[in-house]
């Protein structure tokens, strides 16, 4: 009897512990629960951003999904993100200047919504915040020549990222590169950062193989017309754009001794002593070719130029937008102005077919002929906007 009340006792003692253990496994069960909530609101904030690293060497957070976007001061950077979606819904703003180019290049045909992005916001270099503002830009993209800018928009609360055309000593191959790198770092559904440089590096590339063996004394001399007006003749010195496309065609820039950063101002005695026997004309002016062979513009006598002389001025190309800078036009261009410089070099590159393949094949963009012709017959409109004094 007494074994009997013994182990009686025991059970209930056991079945006293047991529910203990259960309660205790439940508060245990609840408590965890409640850090588990915490930590995934805490991932959940954390992958709501992105972190990168700007082209002004400043870390940036942005948003890890970017609907608007706003674009400063930085013209080729629309034409690009457009390309690089494949739409230019998400672009809500962007400089004149890059709309001109849209207005009256490809872009715009391919792309008519770019066409309703504002533009009133930015004027030059200066920003209207308030007006940017209304725009409700997840992120704005500007130029890191302008840290002034950078500054007003991050102290606005915008998320600003800087965007550099020179950071590689005006490669505008390695340029374009690292456009793309950075993007599909922000975007990384649409990474193309692979694809883009193999492909521009192949193009570059093949141009190299074929102008790295022409004696010094039998490139050409090549003259860039930058800007052109009735008071203004700017050109490329040694750091500028037209250096390293003449670097990279295997030609010689007449204007190298130039050490001015960016646009060089010249006069017609400096052009008659280099006498260039190519000039390329950018479409950051409205004139062509024959404003040259006939000397339309007064106080400019072009007659005794051996590249007018012998008709060998050319218009660069308006894909995307303007050739001349970085832009995802870069390759076709190179080939383009390969070609134009050594024409019996390139003879069986058809600049055309190698148009429509690039864009097809890196940006999954079909082209017609005509499309990819209209590239290399720019517009005369396409040059508006711009004034250097």
């Amino acid at each position: 009897m007494k074994n009997v009340i013994l182990s009686m006792k025991t059970q209930k003692l056991l079945a006293l512990i047991l529910a203990l253990a259960l309660t205790m496994a439940s508060l245990a069960a609840c408590t965890g629960g409640g850090s588990a909530d915490s930590s995934d609101a805490e991932e959940a904030a954390k992958a709501s951003t992105v972190t990168v690293t700007d082209h002004a060497d400043k870390q940036v957070e942005v948003p890890a999904e970017i609907n608007r976007i706003a674009v400063c001061d930085i013209f080729p950077i629309p034409s690009v993100l457009a390309v690089f979606f494949d739409s230019a819904d998400k672009i809500v703003g962007m400089p004149e200047p890059s709309k001109t180019a849209a207005e009256n290049g490809l872009l715009g045909e391919l792309y008519p919504e770019i066409l309703n992005a504002e533009t009133g916001y930015i004027d030059g270099s200066n920003v209207n915040l308030e007006e940017l503002a209304k725009l409700e830009p997840d992120v704005v993209f500007y130029s890191a020549s302008s840290p002034e800018i950078g500054e007003q928009l991050t102290n606005a609360g915008f998320a600003a990222v800087a965007i550099s055309v020179n950071k590689w000593n005006y490669d505008c191959i390695e340029t374009l590169n690292n456009w793309i790198d950075l993007l599909s770092q922000m975007f990384p559904d649409s990474d193309k950062a692979e694809l883009v440089k193999t492909r521009s590096n192949e193009m570059y590339k093949l141009v190299q193989d074929r102008v790295k063996d022409i004696p010094d004394e039998e490139r050409a001399k090549a003259f860039f017309l930058f800007q052109y007006s009735d008071t203004t003749l700017l050109t490329s010195g040694k750091q500028f754009f037209g250096q390293w496309w003449a670097d990279a065609i295997g030609a010689k820039n007449v204007a190298e001794e130039l050490e001015q950063d960016n646009s060089a101002p010249v006069n017609m005695e400096q052009i008659y002593n280099w006498n260039p026997d190519l000039i390329f004309m950018t479409n950051f002016n409205t004139f062509y070719p024959d404003d040259l062979y006939n000397n339309t513009v007064e106080g400019y006598d072009w007659s005794a130029v051996d590249a007018v002389k012998n008709k060998r001025v050319f218009k660069m190309p308006l894909g995307m937008y303007r050739s001349y800078t970085p832009g995802v036009d870069c390759p076709v261009t190179l080939l383009w102005m390969a070609k134009t410089a050594y024409p019996e070099k390139f003879e069986d590159v058809d600049v055309i077919k190698q148009a429509k393949d690039y864009y097809k094949e890196v940006f999954g963009i079909e082209l017609s002929d005509d499309q990819a012709k209209s590239i290399f017959e720019p517009k005369q409109e396409s040059g508006g906007g711009f004034s250097y004094q």
